[in-house]
């Protein structure tokens, strides 16, 4: 194995500042490392004790992040790296491997520490290095941190929008051939120039139907049992596939009486003008429920997007006055997908609270990030509490969950940054982070939490006006 040379190390300005003994006796103590294109140096997550020294190469840095392997930098020799991990003695935060053949010298943690301390200038050259990577690293975070979260929230959307925009398709869908045959039975009706009395009684019939299914007059409880009577009362008819007429009869509290009321003057007739008034009043409601169901689709689709629209706040400026319910019930509305899946969902909102001089977007983000760690808390099955109140000038707003609770040796950690309880690629550790920065520093709020096991509560405080 080739010893390093003084040469390649003084090719780093870092080690420029250390006298030539100094210098002789990191190359006697460093260790060769030579690596192919393509090889693991250091797997994000492991525990590396040395500081390298790039010799001759590249290698490329990843980080996992929501299940996708990330690049976000890559060194070239001459270089250096390692300096963190010995500084904190925690895992490494990303991948490094080689883009090239690579030769690598590996100095102990031990020797390294007695380099900085013995040398003013190389510990403040280190440092500085330290400074930079360490915000490159945040801001990287902190983008995919934003990205991860957008991208929750539109998968989220986009499963909410699915069910309406699929009613609304279906309801257009069905209602042409429909109406197409209501056009029909009306001109085969025409053509039999029946008194007027007699037809505004079919037309009174369907008018009260229609304001039944408009206003959904109809008690659900006991919709089934009058679909029963209906379907005997048009079997003992004589109608063909009577099941089919019931269903819509029903839904538009149609009353047997009222049936045999307007059926009367038929019942000898061997025509199908027999029975097409029932099959006539019967497509009628089953027309005007499929546009109902596609009009509360559509209302449904307009929901979401201006629930998505206030969210954002893409339509104002930075800061507005700004409702905190709504920016809560905004934020709820697009994880109502996880909500559905096992979360009971218990709002307690204080009357006349006031609005706030805010930073809406960010503040959403707040709601955000403790809303989706509060259902990951609970493994998506428990109870979501939401809680709002006015104290002196703040508002107050409270978020508990109902899960195992925050492990005693590690609260005083929860906000610092990188710091993070999930998986390796789960989490960056920047999310309550960034609650903090938002809360503390952009509106001069206040955060705590209390946690014991069955259940967590977030506090966020938040002046109304802030500066008072």
């Amino acid at each position: 194995m080739a010893k390093l040379c003084v040469e390649d190390l003084i090719k780093l300005e870092l080690f420029q500042t250390l006298p030539s003994s100094r210098l002789n006796w990191v190359c006697d103590r460093a260790k060769e490392i030579n690596l192919a294109s393509g090889e693991i140096l250091v797997q994000e997550g492991d525990l590396t004790p040395g500081f390298f020294v790039v010799i001759s190469g590249r290698i490329g840095m990843t980080r996992w992040s929501e299940g996708v392997e990330m690049p976000i930098g890559e060194h070239e020799a001459p270089t250096f790296f390692g300096e963190i991990t010995i500084f904190t003695d925690e895992p490494i935060q990303v991948t490094l491997r080689t883009l090239t053949e690579c030769r690598i010298y590996e100095i102990s943690g031990d020797d390294f520490r007695e380099l900085l301390h013995e040398c003013r200038d190389f510990e403040r050259q280190i440092f500085r290095t330290l400074q930079s990577r360490i915000r490159g690293l945040e801001s990287f975070l902190r983008s995919r941190e934003k990205m991860a979260a957008l991208g929750t929230l539109s998968a989220g959307l986009a499963h909410e929008l699915n069910n309406p925009a699929a009613a609304l398709v279906r309801a257009l869908k069905d209602a042409i051939p429909a109406m197409r045959e209501l056009e029909q039975m009306n001109l085969s009706y025409a053509k039999l120039n029946v008194e007027e009395e007699h037809t505004q009684q079919w037309f009174q019939a369907r008018e009260a139907g229609y304001e039944a299914i408009v206003e959904r007059r109809i008690d659900l409880t006991t919709l089934s049992d009058r679909e029963e009577e209906l379907l005997e009362w048009l079997e003992d008819y004589g109608v063909e596939n009577a099941w089919n007429l019931a269903e819509p009869l029903a839904a538009a509290g149609i009353e047997i009486e009222t049936l045999e009321r307007l059926t009367e003057r038929w019942r000898e007739d061997p025509t199908q003008m027999r029975d097409q008034g029932l099959r006539w009043l019967s497509l009628s409601f089953e027309v005007m429920s499929t546009i109902e169901s596609g009009l509360r689709g559509a209302q449904r689709i307009c929901e979401l997007v201006q629930s998505m629209k206030s969210y954002s706040h893409l339509d104002r400026g930075a800061g507005q006055i700004v409702d905190v319910r709504e920016g809560l019930e905004d934020t709820l509305r697009l994880f109502s997908y996880k909500l559905k899946q096992g979360i009971e969902l218990r709002r307690s909102y204080a009357q006349n609270l006031p609005k706030i001089s805010a930073y809406g977007s960010e503040l959403n983000q707040v709601w955000t990030n403790l809303i989706d760690n509060a259902i990951d808390a609970m493994a998506r099955k428990g109870i979501l509490k939401i809680t709002t109140s006015i104290d002196g000038n703040y508002v107050r707003v409270e978020i508990t969950d109902s899960g195992a609770g925050i492990p005693v040796e590690i609260r005083s950690r929860i906000f610092e940054p990188f710091f993070t309880t999930k998986g390796v690629g789960q989490g960056s550790g920047l999310g309550l982070d960034a609650v903090r920065r938002i809360v503390e520093n952009r509106h001069q709020g206040k955060i705590s939490f209390e946690s014991q096991s069955g259940k967590t509560t977030f506090t966020v405080y938040l002046p109304v006006s802030p500066g008072e």
